[in-house]
């Protein structure tokens, strides 16, 4: 048991330093490298809340923006983690081939695979933070709610970031991921909540969103920036996301792991 445990906190301490990895290479062009996660949801306060919101009915007490706010947060973590861990992860394996390089030291792919989890869950956390702060200081989310949106960035992240995963093993070329954000990704994120409520999506289209991670992340960041039924929203939603990451994971984990040998 106690060897078993020293393997254990050894492999998990490798696949921390191969996150650790990823975040130096991240950080030598960290302004070039956020920028989108910074440009793109400042456009959406800018049109949505000072342009376009002004012509669109409020939701209850809430302006449009108060609506989306949320969802905002919800968005940045989606598209940082899936453009990492399919472009990203794609280039590593396919292009830099920083995986053999790894491992040819105690790396071995349970510590590769891990590790970009823990990469993906860090960035999507960091990020959904960040920009649920600058929500805060305009106004349109409650601070009550900063607490746990690392955790909602952080499912996020490592579910929405395990489809980019798993999309890598089954494009031939790094253009088909275009198709996958189009029609995977893209009516995700469109259909999810976050731009109106679900109640007035067609009942089809309301059952569909339950198969979506990211509807359930954007349920999340709704209840938890809006400091509304937050308990009763992570242990539904929340509880159908962790499920859902641990099926993408399994899966993923199957399909990659052997071509990591390759």
């Amino acid at each position: 048991m106690t060897n078993r445990l020293q393997v254990a906190a050894q492999s998990l301490r490798l696949s921390g330093l191969v996150a650790l990895r990823h975040w130096t290479i991240f950080r030598r062009d960290f302004f070039a490298n956020v920028s989108p996660t910074l440009v793109d949801p400042f456009l959406y306060v800018l049109v949505f809340g000072t342009w376009l919101g002004t012509q669109v009915q409020s939701f209850g007490p809430r302006s449009y923006l108060e609506f989306m706010a949320p969802g905002i947060a919800a968005m940045t973590a989606l598209f940082t983690a899936f453009f990492e861990g399919s472009y990203g992860f794609y280039v590593r394996l396919e292009y830099e081939h920083v995986f053999k390089a790894l491992m040819t030291t105690p790396v071995g792919p349970r510590e590769i695979l891990l590790g970009e989890l823990i990469w993906l869950g860090s960035k999507g956390a960091i990020m959904a933070t960040f920009v649920s702060i600058v929500l805060v200081l305009l106004g349109v989310a409650k601070p009550q709610g900063l607490v746990l949106v690392p955790f909602m960035g952080l499912l996020i992240g490592v579910s929405c970031g395990s489809v980019g995963l798993l999309a890598c093993t089954y494009v031939k070329n790094i253009n088909q991921f275009q198709s996958i954000y189009a029609w995977i990704i893209s009516p995700m994120f469109f259909v999810s909540g976050m731009f109106a409520p679900t109640a007035s999506m067609p009942p089809l289209v309301q059952k569909l969103c339950w198969l979506s991670p990211f509807y359930h992340g954007v349920q999340i960041a709704q209840a938890t920036l809006w400091s509304e039924h937050v308990l009763s929203a992570w242990l539904v939603h929340g509880g159908i996301l962790t499920v859902m990451s641990g099926l993408l994971i399994a899966w993923m984990w199957r399909r990659i792991y052997p071509r990591l040998y390759g």
